[in-house]
Parts: structure tokens; C-alpha cells; sequence
């Protein structure tokens, strides 16, 4: 029989029996809907987070969404974005009847290009939507410094639960964030997101509309005076609410926040070391000042010095039963926003090299010494393993 060859996926959320048995209280009180747990959550991520309020919803994209109606976007009103990120983060912006405004990024950090982005301004401008991609904290004081007044920072902070710019967290930079708890996430529920707020009139919008406009929460409501009596509905809302399930699971995993962090800058500190030689792979780095979350740990190749192609190393690597990615995506190229606002690819240069250049490695709580090993054992050799020279190899 021949062996099972070695996987290492490019993510794997840590979850076990403490996890498991979490589950167990709220399925024997029979409250599975957004309730107590959901309330826990929301309160020790704000802790943690250092924001007076955080909202919990079904995702993070559902939690963009609610942020920006919350700030006060609407039909007509522009909101700019990187144009390197999740398809996501300008989705959210279309779901508000506004506009998404792509601006280009920095090449090292990958995070929205701040000059470019005050550059950017219109009278339409409702918000910035900087996204603090793959956990490392974009440059929110500088922004802020440029902005009019009556323009919103929403953070995409779905990367960077747990990453700091100087001694604050992600989250607590601009009006309102929105997180994630995929499982690609260091902490996960499945699916789930936050929003968070120092503003309370914010927060308050938030839960409102998550629970289709009501007046009151249904949880509220239940436990009142007289439970019979239904809310009134007098703003259009969603049903944005997370399941008490799911905040059972966070509470477990945002208690892991921490350790889940530091392991992973240990082994990005050891990736950096290991491959750090590399003349034509560039790789991510800790901030001057700050923390960076390392949701996931992204390499750019460079075209001018590599032996191969990124997807010629990516296919190369898949073949090791090493799973690897482009970091994100620019959104701009995609089908959808193409066809629709005609942007020339090359308009915005970084994001264009971005998306044909970056390369995202395994990092991840669930992987071991051996694994990171394999990981570098594999990528080393494609130093000297050329077009020609492989495909020497590969005839002989």
C-alpha cells in the first residue's frame, strides 16, 4: 500500500473538547438563538479589545455592513477601499446603495496607501474603510489626521483579532471595526462576526438593525415584564443575529487569543529566520510599534528574481501536500466590479502585482514543529529549481 503523502492545509482552526463541552449548556437549556452567551462573548471581546461596545453578528462581512449604516452610509455616498482585499470589503459598501472608491496599497504591508486614499476625497466621501490585511494594523492615526470632519473610519479588522497599532488594539482606531470568526481566523465560531464601537449611539443602531429593526431585543423582551408583547418596527433591519452556539464556542476561543497569537509570532519570527536568505521571496515583518496578528503569514514574490512563477511554486508545493494561496485578491479585476465600473487593471499597479505575486504559507495553531519544517524543507529548493532545471529533471 502506498503511503498517505503529508498534508499541511493552509489553515485549520484549533478546536477540541473544551469546545466541545461548551456546546453542551446551551443545548440543554434549549436557548440556541442570540441570548446569553452571545451577551458573555460580546462583553469579554470588548475587554479584550479595550472598546467600550461590541456587536455580534453572522459574519464579518454582515458586520461591515451594519458599521457602515450605522456611520450613516447611504445612496449616493462614496466609500473607499483598498483595492487589494477581500471581494468582501467592497461588497459591504455596495449592500448600503453606495460606492466603493478603490485606492492602491503599500507593497510592503499591503495595507491601504493613506496618501492615496486622502487623494481619494470627494464631497461624497462618507467613510474610509481601511483594512488591516492578514493581521497587521494599517496606519489609522495618520489617516484620521487628514480626514474632514463628518468622514467616518470604518476598520476592516476581520484579520486582526488581537493586533495592535502602538498600545491599541485593532478596533478601537477609527468609529466602528468589523472581525471574523471564520475558521481561517485564529479565534473561530464557524461563522460569526463583531462590530466595535466606542460610540454608543453607534453601537446602539448596530443592535437594531441586526435584529430587523426592533425596538428592543427579543432577549430583552423575554425577560421583561410582559414577554407577550411585541417590539415595533420603525427602521428597516436584518436578521444579523449570531446563535447562542456560537457564543458559547467564543467564549472558549477568545480566552485562547492570546497564546493563539504569540504562537503564531514565534513561527513567523521562525519562517523569517529560515527563509529570510531568499533574494526573491520577501517576507512579512513585525511592525516598528504595534503587534501584528498573523491571521496568516504572506510572502511576495518577486517576478524579476524568482526561478519559477508564483502559481508554478504554488502547483510545485500542492504537489508536496502543502497548501498555499495568493494573500487576497484585487478587487477591482474581479468579474463582478469589471464589468461593472471598467477598471483598468493596471490602475492601480501594487494591488495588479499583489494579486499575480503574493503567496500565503501555512501558519496556523493546529501545525507542529515538523510541519513548519516540511513547510521550508519544501520551499528552499525551488531556489535552484529553475524552469530549465526542473524540466530537465522531470524528463530524465
Amino acid at each position: 500500500m502506498t503511503p498517505r503523502q503529508r498534508e499541511i492545509p493552509i489553515a485549520r482552526p484549533c478546536v477540541g473538547e473544551e469546545e466541545w463541552q461548551a456546546l453542551r449548556e446551551p443545548i440543554v437549556s434549549g436557548w440556541l438563538t442570540q441570548g446569553p452567551k452571545v451577551e458573555a462573548f460580546e462583553r469579554r471581546f470588548a475587554e479584550l479589545h479595550e472598546v467600550r461596545h461590541a456587536v455580534a453578528t453572522t459574519s464579518c462581512t454582515t458586520a461591515l455592513h451594519l458599521a457602515l449604516l450605522a456611520v450613516g452610509t447611504g445612496p449616493g455616498d462614496e466609500v473607499i477601499v483598498p483595492a487589494f482585499t477581500w471581494v468582501a470589503t467592497a461588497n459591504a459598501v455596495l449592500y448600503c446603495g453606495a460606492t466603493p472608491v478603490f485606492v492602491d496599497v503599500d507593497p510592503h504591508t499591503f495595507n491601504m496607501d493613506v496618501d492615496r486614499a486622502l487623494a481619494a476625497l470627494t464631497e461624497r466621501t462618507r467613510a474610509v474603510m481601511p483594512v488591516h490585511l492578514f493581521g497587521l494594523c494599517a496606519d489609522v492615526a495618520r489617516l484620521r489626521a487628514g480626514l474632514p470632519e463628518g468622514v467616518a473610519v470604518v476598520e476592516d479588522a476581520a484579520c486582526a483579532a488581537g493586533a495592535r497599532s502602538g498600545e491599541r488594539f485593532a478596533g478601537s482606531l477609527g468609529d466602528a471595526a468589523a472581525f471574523s470568526f471564520h475558521p481561517r481566523k485564529s479565534v473561530t465560531t464557524g461563522e460569526g462576526g463583531m462590530v466595535t464601537t466606542d460610540d454608543g449611539a453607534i453601537a446602539a443602531r448596530v443592535r437594531r438593525f441586526r435584529n430587523h429593526g426592533a425596538s428592543i431585543p427579543e432577549e430583552q423582551r423575554h425577560a421583561g415584564p410582559k414577554p407577550y408583547l411585541m417590539a415595533d418596527y420603525d427602521v428597516l433591519g436584518f436578521n444579523y443575529r449570531m446563535t447562542d452556539l456560537q457564543g458559547a464556542l467564543g467564549l472558549v476561543q477568545i480566552e485562547k487569543l492570546e497564546g493563539f497569537v504569540a504562537e503564531r509570532a514565534r513561527w513567523a519570527a521562525w519562517y523569517q529566520e529560515r527563509l529570510g536568505d531568499l533574494d526573491w521571496l520577501r517576507l512579512p515583518q513585525e511592525p516598528a510599534d504595534g503587534r501584528h496578528a498573523w491571521q496568516a503569514f504572506v510572502c511576495t514574490v518577486d517576478p524579476t528574481r524568482a526561478p519559477m512563477t508564483r502559481n508554478e511554486m504554488m502547483e510545485r508545493l500542492h504537489a508536496a501536500g502543502i497548501a498555499t494561496r495568493p494573500g487576497t485578491h484585487a478587487v477591482h479585476m474581479l468579474g463582478y466590479y469589471r464589468e461593472r465600473y471598467g477598471i483598468p487593471p493596471e490602475s492601480h499597479p501594487v494591488a495588479y502585482a499583489c494579486d499575480r505575486n503574493t503567496l500565503a504559507i501555512p501558519l496556523h495553531n493546529a501545525m507542529g514543529e515538523d510541519d513548519y519544517a516540511h513547510v521550508a524543507d519544501a520551499i528552499r529548493p525551488l531556489a535552484v529549481c529553475g524552469r530549465a532545471t526542473c524540466a530537465a529533471s522531470s524528463a530524465s
